[in-house]
């Protein structure tokens, strides 16, 4: 379990980008570790990547505005003893090159790190074509591929250099948004966990995060509480491979399971853990998925849109106090 930063609980956690952690991580990873390169398909500032570019020297290379061959040149390096990491925007990377991922990658086996920024609705102002709602579907069904979502930048950071020591293809997925952190520098993180990050004996309510939704599904809880609704909240930072045991056992102590993500439900988080539920022995009397039913993003704030879409606090307080009345 998770000991939350004194900052967060009290409310005035101070916000940091993902991208910006996640990239001056790898670069410490790389100076430890000489098989590490970066590469870009032109988008080197924006993914995290421009302190690499600019201190690694000729171990990152810049392919340009070519997404696919931006995985072909990455699964050459890693068959080459390389540990690649490819950084690119979610909409074009797995959007344009899942093909590749597939062929090149995960059918090969190959250790490529696919780094992906812009998730979720948090792109803002770029609209519905750069919001990547769909990259979770997409690279959970692909054989052999590991798929993260980190929630705030210190796990972010945390995971560059746990994605270099494993040996099979990785998919991580970061916002544009800055985020609230809620971990601190001591709390554990691995490929494979899911972390209740708010326990409560008495909870009827099990939240199921991941990513950018899981300080907001902290603070929902919190408000539920208040309200008189005992919630507990596990953080899902892997989504494959799913670390079932721990949300099984919270949602076994529990009347309700709702997931939260900003992602499609088809396909997604909310899906996933569906199925592993009835796959098991587990019954909650009530659940449901929030995110993003079958639609595209729009242009507006971060704000806004997790407004429209119900995956602000008040949002997912709200959906599930309407879930508990039904």
């Amino acid at each position: 379990m998770y000991k939350l930063a004194d900052d967060f609980v009290a409310g005035h956690a101070e916000s940091e980008s993902l991208r910006e952690a996640f990239g001056k991580s790898l670069v410490a990873a790389a100076k430890q570790d000489d098989r590490i390169v970066a590469l870009s398909a032109d988008l080197a500032q924006s993914v995290g990547f421009g302190d690499f570019r600019d201190q690694m020297g000729d171990r990152f290379i810049e392919v340009g505005v070519a997404e696919q061959n931006l995985i072909g040149v990455a699964s050459g390096l890693a068959a080459m003893g390389k540990i690649p990491f490819a950084g690119s925007y979610a909409a074009f990377s797995p959007g344009r090159n899942w093909e590749q991922i597939r062929t090149m990658v995960c059918l090969n086996d190959q250790p490529v790190k696919i780094v992906s920024s812009h998730t979720g609705l948090n792109v803002g102002a770029d609209g519905a074509t750069h919001q990547m709602l769909e990259d979770i579907a997409l690279m959970t069904a692909l054989p052999n591929m590991v798929v993260l979502a980190p929630g705030d930048a210190l796990e972010a950071a945390k995971f560059a250099k746990l994605m270099a020591e494993d040996g099979q293809p990785n998919y991580i997925r970061l916002p544009r948004a800055s985020l609230p952190v809620y971990s601190t520098i001591d709390d554990d993180l691995e490929i494979g966990k899911a972390y209740l990050v708010r326990q409560d004996d008495d909870a009827i309510v099990t939240i199921v995060s991941t990513g950018s939704m899981t300080s907001s599904a902290l603070y929902a809880s919190g408000k539920l509480m208040i309200s008189g609704i005992p919630c507990e909240v596990v953080h899902v930072p892997t989504i494959k491979p799913l670390d079932k045991g721990t949300i099984l056992d919270s949602a076994s102590r529990t009347k309700v399971t709702v997931t939260v993500e900003e992602h499609q439900v088809t396909g997604g988080l909310g899906s996933i853990v569906a199925s592993t539920i009835l796959e098991s022995d587990t019954r909650p009397q009530k659940f449901k998925r929030l995110g993003v039913y079958d639609d595209f993003g729009e242009s507006g704030s971060a704000v806004e849109l997790w407004h429209k879409y119900q995956l602000d606090v008040e949002g997912i307080v709200n959906q599930i106090k309407r879930l508990l009345d039904s």
